[in-house]
């Protein structure tokens, strides 16, 4: 059953062309309101025969809107939106607020007037939003031959992809910036490479497109786990990559799901989770505080700036935190209570991954083992090596990998106090 829309609440996409690009629905919506709400951008493209009375967004708005909401409770009230309301729109945040849709009648996006003027498939092209987000995330989406829109949050937006397409080897890559998207005699496009982009700012209203070409020398990074060691700044404190990738394999992460990586080190792992799929997350715990600071410059560098870090002792930190979908502990396994807490944070059908080199670590997850079975196994990797004028293997130190998926009933957490 679909879910009943709010009586008195229509949200109604705007574009560039403003009044005379609206369907005459949306019109009526406009000319039937009693307050319309919306950014000053789109509450000027309104003419004088909307009479209703024109309230600007507050900020911060997420915030303001149950307040200003109940202010007009009992009025009918349109939300003049930019494009389409449900695409990084405010459609999805009434949603949220009033826990139940209104009315929305979308224009169409700018990503759909993008791809018609370049003639790129709509569902070919990856969308990167910067708007209220960091242009790190960008990164995480390149790759050689890719084509992107990105959505701007500015006018200084296409130099600041341009200066982060060159700063992660991508420089070769073609860019074209377009500006007022739908307007009937205001669009227009200007292109080049990244690497020579000396455009000055236009028109805060504008979509990044980027055809993405990656420049000799650049470490190529997949789109799966276990990225070349290389692409880590570290102290040696590194799941190296061929670990990393059984390792991200037992954790099996999910879109949604958060991670907790415990003695992050580099903070391989949970970039690594992260990297799956853009709405993952994952909290980092380092107690050493270059670390961590180290984790925070690897997170932005791959492209998930998002990634949480916590420096601190587990499992004394971990109190603080969501609770987790599944855990990854790199280190620090033999710290008092530490596998007793993670293991209590889990829900029912949460995954717990552990590794070690060391003997007094690898007896703590055998006796683990026998108690709540899983998987035990012991990764080894050789590695070719000159020997005089011949080859031979060279032996890494072996890692012993516990991975268990939590089974029976939701648990009380001692650390908070609440379920799971």
């Amino acid at each position: 059953m679909n879910p009943t829309p709010h009586p008195d609440l229509t949200v109604v996409g705007i574009g560039a062309d403003g009044w005379s690009g609206l369907p005459e629905t949306a019109r009526e919506a406009f000319r039937g309101a009693e307050v319309v709400l919306g950014g000053p951008r789109q509450l000027a493209l309104l003419p004088e025969e909307c009479r209703a009375q024109r309230i600007p967004w507050p900020s911060p708005l997420r915030a303001a809107l149950p307040g200003l909401l109940t202010a007009y409770s009992g009025r009918r009230i349109v939300v003049a939106a930019s494009g389409d309301p449900m695409f990084y729109g405010i459609g999805r945040t009434l949603t949220e607020v009033l826990g139940t849709p209104p009315r929305v009648l979308p224009h169409p996006s700018s990503v759909s007037y993008a791809c018609a003027r370049l003639g790129w498939g709509v569902e070919d092209t990856e969308v990167v939003t910067l708007v209220g987000r960091p242009a790190a995330r960008l990164a995480a989406a390149l790759h050689d031959g890719r084509r992107i829109l990105v959505l701007s949050a500015g006018a200084g937006t296409p130099a600041e992809v341009a200066a982060l397409l060159r700063a992660r080897g991508f420089g070769a890559s073609r860019m074209r910036v377009l500006e007022q998207l739908g307007s009937p005699d205001g669009e227009r496009c200007v292109e080049g490479a990244a690497e020579g982009w000396e455009a000055p700012a236009g028109d805060a209203l504008n979509v990044v497109a980027v055809e993405c070409r990656r420049d000799p020398g650049t470490v190529r990074l997949g789109a799966v786990p276990g990225l070349p060691d290389e692409a880590y700044e570290h102290d040696g404190q590194l799941t190296k990559r061929h670990v990393r990738a059984a390792t991200l394999a037992a954790l099996a992460p999910a879109p949604g799901e958060l991670l907790w990586d415990i003695g992050g080190g580099s903070g391989s792992i949970g970039i690594e989770w992260m990297r799956t799929h853009p709405s993952c997350g994952a909290v980092a715990v380092e107690r050493d505080a270059v670390r961590a600071g180290r984790i925070t410059a690897n997170a932005e560098r791959l492209g998930v700036p998002g990634l949480r870090v916590v420096t601190g002792a587990a499992p004394g930190v971990l109190a603080q935190l969501p609770a987790p979908d599944a855990v990854f502990i790199g280190g620090g396994l033999t710290a008092a209570g530490l596998l007793d807490a993670c293991w209590q944070a889990l829900a029912p059908g949460g995954r717990l991954v552990a590794n070690t080199v060391t003997l007094e670590s690898e007896a703590l997850l055998a006796q683990w083992y026998r108690r709540h079975g899983g998987e035990l196994v012991r990764l080894a990797v050789a590695h070719a090596v000159p020997v005089g004028t011949f080859t031979g293997w060279r032996q890494a130190m072996p890692v012993t990998q516990w991975a268990v998926v939590k089974t029976g009933p939701a648990p009380l957490n001692p650390l908070t106090g609440d379920d799971r």
